[in-house]
């Protein structure tokens, strides 16, 4: 996997890494609630979009978006599977988590003797 600016062409930038680890953190936090329900075949598909503040080089917001067919459930049954994925992600994205609580960062540089 090639990493670096978005200029340099068909490479990921760090940003999009964040977004994609985010995404298939919720992807597989969700995928047994939906799975059990829905049928172990069930296409989901996860998106992410950010906001950003340019100035302070960081994102303000990250927005998911968890695409699936609800169309098979009655009312209560789209309720109580929409209640128990929110909660699973919630309670179980490590990435999530760590960006919601807000990880601390700490850089040691390390000269390598030869």
């Amino acid at each position: 996997m090639s990493i670096g600016p978005a200029e340099a062409g068909a490479v990921f930038t760090p940003g999009e890494l964040l977004k994609i680890a985010l995404a298939g953190c919720t992807g597989m936090t969700s995928d047994f609630a939906l799975s059990r329900r829905l049928g172990a075949d069930v296409s989901v598909v996860v998106r992410v979009s950010s906001d950003s503040h340019p100035e302070d080089d960081r994102y303000t917001d990250l927005h998911e978006e968890l695409v699936v067919d609800l169309s098979g459930l009655d009312d209560a049954a789209r309720t109580r599977l929409l209640t128990v994925v929110r909660r699973a992600v919630e309670e179980h994205c490590t990435i999530a988590n760590t960006l919601t609580h807000g990880a601390g960062v700490h850089l040691t540089v390390v000269e390598e003797t030869p």
